[in-house]
C-alpha cells in the first residue's frame, strides 16, 4: 500500500539526461525619427488590444480538439506545455485549475523541453520529448518532501551524476513523473517501460538547468514546489504537451 508523501526507497539510478544548447538575441537602432513614429503605432495599438483572459475558460487555450478530447472528463488539473516550436528546446508552462465548467490560469513559468524539440513518436535517445496527454500520478526527489500531494519518494538514487556539469546535479532535487511508458503508482525511476526499452521513458517534469533536456520538461525550484504542492490525485491532474503546431492540430 503506497501513503501519499512516504519515503520509498529504490535501487535504481535516474536517466533522464540533459544537454546545453545557446541561447541567442537580436536587436537594432533605427532613425530617430521612425523611432518616434513607431513608437506611436505600438501605443496606439496596445491601446486598442484586449489581453487574453485568464479565467473562465471554456477550454485549455491554444489546445486543438484532438489533444483536447484526450483530458480526461474527470481532470480538474491540467498542466500545458507549450513548446516554442517543432525543433526549439523552449517551452512555456502553465498550470490551469477547473472550477466547475470552466478553467482558471493559476501560474505560469518559462521552462526547456527535449533538446531537439517534439515529436509524435518518441524513442530513446532522440532528444525529443513525446507529444500528447498524459497522467501524472507519482514524484520525488533527492530533496525532502516540501509539501506534495502526489506520492513522494524521497531517495538518492535519484541524485543527477557527478560526471555531468556541475550545473546539472539539482535537477533531481524535485521530479514528477509523466506516464509516458511507465508503470503508475511507481517511484519516477522505477525501470519498467510497458511498451519496450525503444520506445524510451523516464520522462520527468524536474528542475531547469537552463536549456535542453534528454526528453523532459524542466522548470524552476519555485515552480517545482508550487506543481508539488498543488497537484492533488483527487483532481487526477494531467500533463497536456508538444509544440504549439501539434498542439492546435
Amino acid at each position: 500500500m503506497r501513503i501519499a508523501g512516504a519515503v520509498r526507497v529504490v535501487a535504481s539510478a535516474a536517466a533522464c539526461g540533459v544537454l546545453l544548447m545557446t541561447l541567442t538575441s537580436c536587436g537594432g537602432d533605427g532613425h530617430d525619427g521612425a523611432k518616434k513614429r513607431g513608437t506611436a503605432k505600438r501605443s496606439a495599438a496596445e491601446q486598442g488590444r484586449t489581453a487574453s483572459p485568464t479565467t473562465g475558460l471554456a477550454r485549455i487555450p491554444d489546445v486543438g480538439d484532438r489533444l483536447q478530447s484526450q483530458i480526461p472528463a474527470d481532470s480538474r488539473q491540467v498542466v500545458a506545455v507549450y513548446g516554442a516550436g517543432k525543433n526549439s528546446a523552449d517551452s512555456t508552462v502553465v498550470l490551469y485549475t477547473k472550477s466547475g465548467s470552466t478553467w482558471d490560469k493559476a501560474a505560469g513559468w518559462k521552462g526547456h523541453n527535449g533538446k531537439k524539440g517534439w515529436t509524435a513518436d518518441h524513442h530513446e535517445n532522440d532528444k525529443r520529448s513525446p507529444v500528447g496527454v498524459f497522467t501524472l500520478s507519482d514524484a520525488g526527489g533527492v530533496l525532502a518532501d516540501p509539501g506534495a500531494r502526489l506520492p513522494y519518494t524521497r531517495t538518492a538514487s535519484l541524485q543527477a551524476p557527478h560526471s555531468w556539469p556541475d550545473t546539472h546535479w539539482h535537477d533531481f532535487d524535485y521530479v514528477i513523473a509523466i506516464d509516458y511508458n511507465r508503470v503508475k503508482g511507481t517511484p519516477p525511476n522505477d525501470p519498467t517501460r510497458p511498451q519496450g526499452q525503444t520506445k524510451g521513458g523516464s520522462i520527468w517534469l524536474h528542475m531547469d538547468h537552463g536549456s535542453g533536456t534528454s526528453a523532459c520538461v524542466s522548470v524552476s525550484k519555485e515552480a517545482m514546489e508550487k506543481l508539488l504542492r498543488t497537484l492533488d490525485p483527487k483532481q487526477h491532474p494531467v500533463v497536456v504537451m508538444g509544440d504549439r503546431a501539434s498542439l492546435r492540430a
